[in-house]
């Protein structure tokens, strides 16, 4: 088994402590995942009033606070939680690392290019801080996320440039944290405003908070809304249970009000997001009872709300109520994202997971019973004792059933984890050989369903214009943001009389042709 020191923190090891003397490009550190939305302006004094010039000297400073946040949706909640919650305190949330007085990393734990990737930036964030400090500024690094809750000490003990490692529980704390490390006054104190350390981190399952008051990380025309937090899986690869805690449903009032709150601030999408999404209300104290199928009935009626995406759930909770949910709710998007991480019985018996048979009488009903049901799913490629023969199996079951997004990943062991300690492990080559082998055949099932969508007529959501293609880009219903193609969209032709396209509109077009997996479209309307 790896332990932490040979795992993530071996990066420490390779780039050495002459990498935060010699920096890494902006650009590097400015490129990873989430921009920030600059705050509303905070108001200023007019020059020209000296009263009011004055008051404005006399007024706390306002500190400034910017975030990198990696990994999953889930970790980009928590980080727009803490964005909202450092606001509200009175801190600006900027766009620009390098004039932040505290810069977060929001770390992901998960496999090991998401530590090393969180390493990376961290040690981006250490490069940028010793540069300020050769120009008098005293800059803050604070840790949050997965990483931090899951390696809290060995993070503090081999990286003295960060200020304050947080764990989940401690996070509304943030804010009289920073407070204090900077020297600023906070508009409230938490239970952790005379609570010092580098290390906070406490219980991995603290009890759920307000999640509405978000500074978004995301466009403001979609939303993830968190539904349930932890995991009670056993899969025998993954750690996840162990630092995000047992699985817990958001209470049904939480999950609507919090919706409204997204609804009433543009969001049009709403992707639901758990490590579990489909398991909401099993554990009845919660929901009263409710299950998914109800939550999207009632989800569906919130004003402004057009669509409901469901990700990351699980193939054990699929009823037929909730099937019939997906069928006949005109907002609940035909798309589900079903992670299945095997196929053939000896693999899915090695991880703990539900057998073949189970599976793709699962797929097949969904099929049957959706029309139009587009479903991604992810595997893992070299778990230990995969053979050749069953990666050939997986090969030739994708192949046949064609799914219309799928991702591969090459098996990574996790501390604690009883895959980790299996004997035989396949060879990281082999690995990566499989991996980029089931990618490879799932680009051309992929060309082929974008292919077979030419024609269509089709609601667009514009996500924004792309500089890089010069061109507006959006997703239909069949695409979840980030993870899934594009759909180009042209501007509409002079004298048509259409508007012109805009972030966050609605838009029906006409598929005209494709470009490998994206789709070319022009506006109907």
């Amino acid at each position: 088994m790896m332990s932490a020191a040979s795992g993530f923190l071996g990066v420490r090891a390779v780039l050495g402590r002459a990498a935060l003397s010699s920096r890494p490009k902006k650009t590097k550190f400015a490129a990873a995942k989430a921009s920030i939305a600059p705050p509303p302006p905070s108001g200023g004094a007019d020059t020209s009033d000296s009263k009011e010039s004055s008051a404005a000297e006399d007024a706390p400073r306002r500190a400034k606070v910017s975030m990198v946040s990696l990994g999953c949706p889930k970790n980009t909640v928590d980080g727009e939680v803490m964005l909202g919650d450092l606001f509200a305190n009175g801190f600006d949330v900027i766009d620009e690392h390098e004039d932040a007085d505290a810069v977060i990393i929001n770390t992901c734990g998960f496999v090991e290019d998401a530590k090393n990737e969180s390493v990376d930036a961290i040690l981006a964030a250490a490069a940028m801080k010793a540069d300020s400090e050769k120009n008098g500024k005293k800059q803050k690094i604070i840790v949050t996320g997965c990483l931090a809750q899951r390696y809290a000490e060995d993070l503090a003990e081999e990286m003295s440039e960060i200020d304050v490692v947080m764990g989940f529980e401690e996070y509304k704390n943030l804010p009289a944290e920073i407070g204090q490390s900077l020297g600023v006054d906070v508009l409230r104190q938490d239970d952790g405003g005379n609570k010092r350390g580098r290390v906070r981190v406490g219980t991995a399952s603290p009890p759920f908070r307000p999640e509405a008051l978000r500074k978004r990380l995301t466009p403001n025309h979609y939303a993830y809304l968190r539904v349930a937090e932890g995991c009670d899986h056993k899969c025998t690869f993954c750690a996840i249970p162990g630092f995000r805690g047992k699985f817990r449903s958001k209470p049904w009032d939480s999950i609507v009000d919090e919706a409204k709150a997204l609804a009433d601030t543009g969001a049009k999408e709403l992707c639901l997001i758990a490590e579990d999404t489909n398991q909401w209300g099993m554990d009845m104290k919660a929901s009263d009872g409710r299950g998914l199928a109800e939550l999207l009935e009632r989800l569906a009626v919130v004003d402004g709300v057009e669509w409901i995406r469901i990700l990351y759930a699980y193939p054990s909770y699929f009823s037929e109520e909730l099937i019939d949910a997906i069928a006949d709710i005109p907002q609940v998007c035909k798309y589900i994202d079903i992670p299945l991480q095997h196929i053939t019985n000896l693999s899915l018996l090695r991880m703990n997971r539900p057998p073949r048979q189970h599976t793709e009488d699962l797929l097949h009903k969904l099929r049957d019973r959706i029309p139009g049901l587009a479903l991604r799913t992810t595997f893992i490629s070299g778990f230990p004792g995969e053979t050749q023969e069953e990666h050939d199996d997986l090969m030739k079951f994708c192949k046949e059933f064609k799914f219309q997004r799928l991702g591969a990943f090459a098996y990574s062991e996790e501390d604690g984890t009883p895959a980790a300690e299996y004997p035989d492990q396949v060879e990281l080559a082999v690995r990566e050989l499989r991996r980029d082998q089931l990618i490879s055949q799932q680009q051309d099932i992929s060309e082929d369903f974008a292919l077979s969508r030419v024609g269509q007529e089709l609601d667009v959501i514009i996500d924004g214009f792309n500089p890089d293609f010069d061109a507006w880009v959006g997703r239909s219903s069949l695409e979840a943001p980030d993870i899934d193609p594009i759909v180009f969209v042209s501007e509409p032709e002079p004298g048509s009389g259409l508007p012109a396209l805009e972030m966050g509109q609605m838009r029906r077009c006409k598929v005209n042709g494709t470009s490998l997996f994206d789709l070319e479209a022009h506006p109907l309307s």
